[in-house]
Formats: C-alpha cells, structure tokens, sequence
C-alpha cells in the first residue's frame, strides 16, 4: 500500500557508504541515487535487477543533476572530499535556500599546495559544511558522522551514527528518515566538532592498522586509541573545536570502530604498509579513497603552523612520505615523554600532549 507520508529523498554518490545510506533511507521512502557516470549507473542497475538483496527497490539511480535537485528538498551528499568542492559547483545552480544538504564526507577541503606546510592554517582548510555554505544557496546544512562502517551497516548490523547541525529542524528530519531498530541517530548542534572528529580519526585508524599488523597487540592498539584521542582533542582544539565533540558517538565512538575494523579503508592501509607495500601501491590498488592518508599531510601542517605537539601524525608523515620504518616510528612513540592521564580534561588551557 502506498505510504503518502512518503517523500522522495535524494543521495548524491554510490559508493559503499552512499549506497548504505540510500538503502538505510529506502526503508520509509522512496530514493534517488545519483552518480557522475553513466557506465556507473548501468551497473547499479543491471545489480538492482539481478540481485535485490543490495539495492533497495525503493531506490532509482539517475545521473541527472537537475532531476534529483528538483524532486528531492532533502539531499545526502557522500562523496570524497578531493571532489566535493567540485560538486556542489555542479550542483548549484540546482539547488535553492529550501533544499536541505547532510553531508556524509569525512575530510578536509584544502584551497593551497599541501606540501607548502607553512601556508596550511584554519583559513586555508574548511569543512564540507562551510563549502556547501560558500558555493551554494543552501543554508540548512548537516552532516553524518560516527562508527559507520558501511559493510556493517549494508550488512543489517546495529549502528549508529550523530547528525550535526545548527538547525534543529536538519536534526529532526534526519532522524526521522534514518532511524530505525537497526540504526540510531543521534543529534548535536555542534557540526563544526562533530565534523572535525569524524575527519581526525581517520589517521589514527592508519596507525591502528599498522600496530595490528606488526603484531603488537592489544595493550599498545588501547595506548594508541587513548593518545589518539588526547591528539585529536588538541588540533581540534587549535582550530577552534571543544573536546566535548570528540567524547561521544563521531569522536570515541568511530575512532574505536575504525581502529578495530579490517573494513575500515584506513585501517587496511595501515594494515599494508605493516607488510611492507608502498604507499603510492596501497593508494592505486584502492577503489575508494582512504580519507586518512590526505588528512595525515593536512594535520602535519597544522600542528607546525599552530605549534601543536602531535607526536603520532608526525610519525605516520614520516612513515609513509619519508621512508621512516615503522619499527622505528614505534620506538619514537613508546619513548615520547608523556607525565599526566587525559589532561586535556585536567588542564584545559594547555596545548602540549
């Protein structure tokens, strides 16, 4: 029986995580999916009709920009972020102040060189939210972040995931349409935190798939996880962020899951490397992007402009740029001083690890 309660919903990328949402969506409404390419879609849809177990009927892929702007108020934009800039672009003249934009990309948007370190601050980086807000007419903007992982979630596996935003109404709408038994959503207004924690992570899962690697245990992953975190707080904190960002579902919460998880793209390139293979290897054997790997250069950068000690982003630049051995990356880590647990929650004005 129809549902006229039923809308129409838009996502705007298929890959493994685009296509979770959709399905996850498709639930309660009906869906469009767009991708770029034509050859893209035929595949999807040749997928939908011979196999319906990953690809909700609910859901019609398209490659129409104008179509999914005009029959969708409601879009998921889940691309990466090298091309989300260019996106919206191509987006805009579609797009008006009513449509509502909840984004899904874990990354920075960089507007200089990223190997110039020394022009790299916070007004040379911006978060999708504020390239959604510069290149567009949107202004009800939101963003999806926490322990995702999209094979999980396809998979029907309970997760959750926390929608940011300062519009209370993005909040709502968003957890009506994505919640159910399987996946709870949670709500905060703090998106530019929400959004600097789920980007952060994605450096440590890297060197959490290399300790897994090497065979080091689960005493030294925790060590990780927990310094980690204490790292990501202070270059959050140096762009403007509070730690009470990084304490819930889009901090701690996708920082463990990704940690843990083979599933997660940067945890399998630190997997890699710990087998010996090439960065410039890993990255082009790689069908989607691993957020990480960008974000270790953009982080490194920032915490020489800030003057922020972040011990583990600068080992893993020096590991995986300037052929630094990860034996050694580790002994440099297990032997930085360290005097005080979780100060960052002890001493609030201090900057230092």
């Amino acid at each position: 029986m129809y549902n006229h309660n039923q809308i129409t919903l838009g996502v705007i990328g298929a890959g493994s995580f685009g296509m979770a949402i959709a399905n996850l969506l498709a639930e309660k409404n009906k869906v469009l999916l767009y991708t770029r390419k034509p050859e893209k879609a035929n595949e999807l849809i040749l997928q939908q009709t011979t196999n319906t177990k990953f690809i909700h009927p609910n859901i019609t892929i398209i490659t129409s920009i104008e179509q999914i702007c005009k029959e969708c108020t409601v879009l998921f934009p889940i691309i990466p972020s090298t091309k989300f800039r260019e996106m919206i672009k191509d987006f805009s003249p579609f797009l008006n102040p009513g449509h509502i934009l909840i984004h899904g990309t874990k990354g920075f948007d960089l507007d200089v060189d990223i190997n110039n370190y020394y022009t790299i601050s916070r007004s040379n980086i911006k978060t999708m939210s504020e390239v959604i807000r510069e290149d567009s007419s949107v202004v009800r903007v939101g963003c999806l972040a926490g322990p995702n992982l999209a094979s999980e979630i396809s998979a029907g596996k309970p997760a959750a995931t926390v929608i940011a935003s300062k519009f209370d109404e993005v909040i709502d709408l968003g957890q009506k349409y994505l919640r159910s038994t399987k996946f709870q959503v949670y709500g905060s207004n703090d998106i530019f935190g929400i959004e600097l924690a789920g980007v952060l992570k994605n450096y440590i899962a890297i060197a959490a798939g290399a300790i897994t690697g090497m065979n080091l245990g689960e005493n030294a992953k925790a060590l990780l996880i927990t310094r980690g975190m204490a790292e990501m707080i202070y270059v959050g904190r140096a762009l403007g962020a509070t730690p009470e960002a990084f304490m819930g579902m889009a901090g701690i919460g996708d920082l463990i899951a990704t940690c843990s998880s083979p599933n997660s793209r940067n945890f399998s390139v630190g997997l890699r490397l710990s087998n010996g293979e090439s960065v410039k290897d890993i990255l082009s054997s790689m069908t989607e992007v691993a957020e990480g790997v960008r974000t270790i250069q953009i982080v490194k950068a920032l915490s020489m402009h800030y003057q922020i000690t972040a011990p583990i982003v600068h080992v893993m630049y020096r590991v995986m740029f300037e052929n630094l051995s990860l034996e050694k990356g580790i002994k440099f880590l297990m032997r930085y001083p360290a005097y005080t647990d979780a100060e960052y929650l002890i001493n609030k004005s201090t900057m230092d690890i």
